[in-house]
C-alpha cells in the first residue's frame, strides 16, 4: 500500500544511506523538502479527497503573538514579545479523514515512523489521544494566511496538496531563538522579532510544488506562510505526532484551531 503513495525509486525510506542523508540536511538546514514525495495516483486521490471535503473544514481568523501565548504584562502591546499577527484559514480534523484515506495509510505506516523517527532522532512517535489533532487538513483561499509564529512542537510534517496561483508563500528564518534557554526579557531575540515584523529582515522561503513533503523543526525557526493572492485554494495536510503516548492538544487550542471538541 506505501508504495502506491510514495514514490520509493526517488525516496528509498528504508535505506540507510538516504535516511543519514535526510537526517544530515535536517539537523544542518532545519528543514527538509522531499519534492515529489507523494506518487500521481496518491496526489491525484489527494486532492480530490481535500476538495470534496472543504466544505466540512472550520474556518476562522485569530489573532496571536508569534509566541502563541497569551500577553505578557511586563511588555507593552506593541512589543515584539505581545504584538499580534493574523492567521486565517480552514481546518479539516482527524476525524474527518475517511479510513480509506491515503493520508490515513501514510500517517500510520510503520514503515513512515520508523523513516520519522530515524531522521528526528525520536525514539518513539504517537497519535495525539484526542480524536481531531493527528491529522489535519488546512484551506487558505484569497486573502488567508498563517502568521509569524514559532511552532510549540520539536518537528512538524506537511505534504502540499494544492498549490494556489500567486501568494502563499511558505517563509522563514532558523535559528531565531533557542526554546531550551531563552528567558521572558531576551532582548537579542525582541530585537531580531522586531526587525523582522517592521519588513527590516527578509526572510528565507521555501519552494515546493503540490506532492511534497516537508518536515521542518519550527520551535527555535519562526516561520508564516504569507495570504493567499489568487482565487485557487491553498490545501495542506498536517501529520502530528508525539513523543509519548496519552497526549491531547488542550481543550483551548481544539476550540480556537476547530471549533469543537470531539
Amino acid at each position: 500500500m506505501l508504495d502506491k503513495i510514495i514514490d520509493i525509486q526517488s525516496h528509498t525510506i528504508d535505506e540507510a544511506a538516504f535516511r543519514t542523508a535526510c537526517r544530515s540536511k535536517l539537523d544542518k538546514e532545519g528543514v527538509l523538502v522531499l519534492s515529489g514525495f507523494l506518487t500521481p495516483h496518491a496526489l491525484t486521490d489527494l486532492q480530490r479527497e481535500a476538495r470534496e471535503s472543504e466544505s466540512k473544514a472550520y474556518f476562522c481568523t485569530q489573532k496571536h503573538n508569534v509566541y502563541l501565548t497569551d500577553a505578557d504584562p511586563a511588555f507593552d502591546a506593541d512589543h515584539p514579545r505581545n504584538r499580534e499577527v493574523t492567521s486565517s484559514k480552514g481546518c479539516i480534523c482527524d476525524d474527518d479523514v475517511a479510513a480509506h484515506s491515503p493520508l490515513r495509510a501514510l500517517y500510520d505506516s510503520d514503515r513512515f515512523r520508523a523513516f520519522v523517527k530515524a531522521i528526528t532522532g525520536e525514539a518513539e512517535l504517537h497519535p495525539y489521544a484526542d480524536p481531531l489533532s493527528s491529522i489535519n487538513i488546512h484551506y487558505a483561499n484569497r486573502g488567508q494566511e498563517l502568521g509569524w509564529h514559532f511552532d510549540n512542537s520539536s518537528f512538524a510534517i506537511t505534504l502540499l496538496i494544492e498549490k494556489p496561483e500567486a501568494g502563499s508563500r511558505f517563509e522563514y528564518l532558523k535559528d531565531m531563538r533557542d526554546a531550551s534557554r531563552q528567558k521572558a526579557d531576551d532582548v537579542e531575540t525582541h530585537s531580531r522579532l522586531a526587525d523582522l515584523l517592521d519588513g527590516r529582515t527578509e526572510p528565507d522561503m521555501l519552494q515546493m510544488e503540490p506532492g511534497t513533503l516537508v518536515l521542518f523543526r519550527g520551535r527555535n525557526a519562526i516561520h508564516r506562510v504569507s495570504p493567499n493572492e489568487s482565487d485557487k485554494t491553498r490545501m495542506l495536510a498536517v501529520l502530528a505526532y508525539n513523543a509519548e503516548p496519552g497526549i491531547s492538544l488542550s481543550e483551548s487550542a481544539r476550540m480556537t484551531f476547530y471549533g469543537r471538541l470531539s
